[in-house]
C-alpha cells in the first residue's frame, strides 16, 4: 500500500529555512567544543596580560569553567559567520 502523505510531515527537516543543508543550531553544536576550547585560552591569556596592570592571574582551571557558558555565544556567532561563508561558496 502505498501511502500519499507528504514527505515532510513524515520525515524531519534536515535543511536550513534558507535553503542549505546545516541549520544553525546543528553547526553551533559541532563548533562548540573547539569555540569553547579558544575561549577558555582567550580567557587564560586575558588574565596574564591583566597582571601587567596589577590583576591578579586567571587560573587556567577558572578559564575553562568560565568558557563554558560563554562558548554558547560565540559558537552561535561562529556557526553564523560558517554558514555564511558556506552560502557565499555555494554561489
Amino acid at each position: 500500500m502505498s501511502g500519499t502523505r507528504s514527505p515532510s510531515r513524515t520525515e524531519p527537516r534536515t535543511e536550513a529555512p534558507d535553503g542549505g543543508k546545516w541549520p544553525l543550531w546543528k553547526l553551533g553544536a559541532t563548533l562548540y567544543p573547539f569555540v569553547a576550547a579558544a575561549v577558555a585560552i582567550n580567557l587564560f591569556l586575558l588574565g596574564l596580560m591583566g597582571q601587567a596592570v596589577g590583576l591578579p592571574a586567571l587560573p587556567p582551571l577558572t578559564a575553562l569553567l568560565l568558557s563554558v557558558p560563554l562558548g554558547v555565544p560565540a559558537s552561535w556567532a561562529a556557526a553564523r559567520w560558517l554558514r555564511h561563508l558556506l552560502h557565499e561558496a555555494e554561489g
